[in-house]
């Protein structure tokens, strides 16, 4: 078998380059050992640069697909502070839908995929996949945070990581806000998010590997165990890794990396689709011109901002003193929130903050 772009890695990632290539009219390959849909444990938030990319692939998110939210809320105990988007769409969705529907396009499109399918084997410019080889042109790895084809292309070397754990489980429960709730507390966040008319998502990030939903409602966040008594548990709690860090290049030779391949944002972030879907559609681009140092140079741009905005979170998180300053100052100063959302989630806005403003917000928690 022969293909332009063989693409190692069925979940979000790889089905938006498969999608995005084939859209430049290029033969495409996508390999995976698991079976669609394909289930993660993360916040299930769709952030507006996501839905808009996506949009690009040509799918259609909306109120009957998924379920809107307006922003994003900062609470502890004592403080809250909260930020609508400057603009854009965002959803919440079952990361199952959502993997359905895209499965759904790679297969309008054209794309040819291999499910419950093993690489074997990987050489340059041929890959032995079951019980065949196939020849490629261009080698993606989209196969996450462990990627065989980062190592086979010798990208790992200098890769550094620091990792946490996530938990996720649904409720049976209209959701009572409008935002997706980010919850904190010592070492931990818990976020909410809607994801139907009847339906929220609970996840926990956390530093303690022993750390469960049940018992973090019980002793760490009150407010929401309130607003989930009585409401039916519709989905087993799911566990994950969630890590920190970036490889040390995201090409050579014919070889790309996409996703978390390339670049892991911790998920307290809930950035990690939206740079997906984005580097996906640099990466077509790119192919399509016989040009992966584009892509390169595209890729360090949009993960600059999302690497510097995990890390202020996860200062939030390892000091008590710091995450309650930095809430305090949100709640006294909303547009100075509303202008690190719109950074967060619209760089491109006018009403986002400016790189160097972000970084001064040190010296404004410092004399809060």
């Amino acid at each position: 078998m022969q293909t332009d772009v063989l693409i190692i890695g069925g979940g979000p990632a790889g089905l938006a380059t498969a999608i995005a290539a084939r859209g430049k009219g290029l033969r495409v390959a996508l390999v995976d050992h698991r079976t669609p849909p394909i289930d993660k444990a993360c916040g299930e938030g769709l952030l507006p640069e996501a839905v808009a990319a996506i949009r690009s692939l040509g799918i259609e998110l909306n109120s009957a697909r998924a379920h809107p939210f307006a922003g994003l809320r900062f609470s502890d105990r004592l403080l809250s502070a909260h930020a609508n988007f400057p603009r854009g769409k965002a959803y919440g969705m079952r990361r199952t839908d959502l993997h359905n529907i895209l499965v759904g396009r790679a297969v309008e499109v054209g794309v040819t995929m291999l499910w419950q399918t093993r690489v074997s084997q990987l050489e340059a410019g041929v890959a032995c996949v079951g019980h065949e080889r196939i020849s490629y042109r261009w080698l993606v790895g989209a196969d996450g945070q462990h990627s065989r084809v980062r190592q086979f292309a010798r990208l790992d070397s200098r890769m550094r990581r620091s990792h946490r754990f996530g938990f996720r489980r649904h409720y049976e429960c209209a959701p009572w806000s409008s935002f997706v709730d980010v919850h904190w507390a010592h070492g931990c966040q818990m976020v909410v998010t809607p994801t139907s008319v009847r339906e929220v998502c609970v996840g926990i990030f956390t530093s303690d590997p022993r750390l469960r939903i049940d018992a973090s409602l019980a002793s760490l966040f009150p407010e929401v165990a309130e607003r989930l008594r009585g409401a039916s548990v519709i989905s087993s709690e799911a566990g994950a890794i969630t890590s920190f860090g970036r490889a040390r290049a995201v090409r050579r030779g014919n070889v790309a990396l996409v996703g978390d391949a390339s670049c892991m944002v911790d998920g307290i972030a809930g950035q990690g689709l939206s740079l997906a879907f984005q580097q996906a559609l640099h990466l077509a681009d790119a192919i399509a011109a016989d040009d992966l140092a584009s892509y390169e140079t595209a890729h360090a741009r949009l993960i600059w901002l999302p690497m510097r905005m995990t890390r202020l979170l996860l200062l939030m998180n390892s000091s008590n003193a710091i995450r309650t300053r930095v809430i305090k100052l949100f709640a006294r100063r909303p547009s100075l929130f509303a202008g690190l959302v719109a950074a967060h989630t619209d760089p491109s806005s006018p009403k986002a903050l400016e790189p160097a403003e972000i970084l001064g917000l040190g010296w404004d928690v410092l004399w809060e």
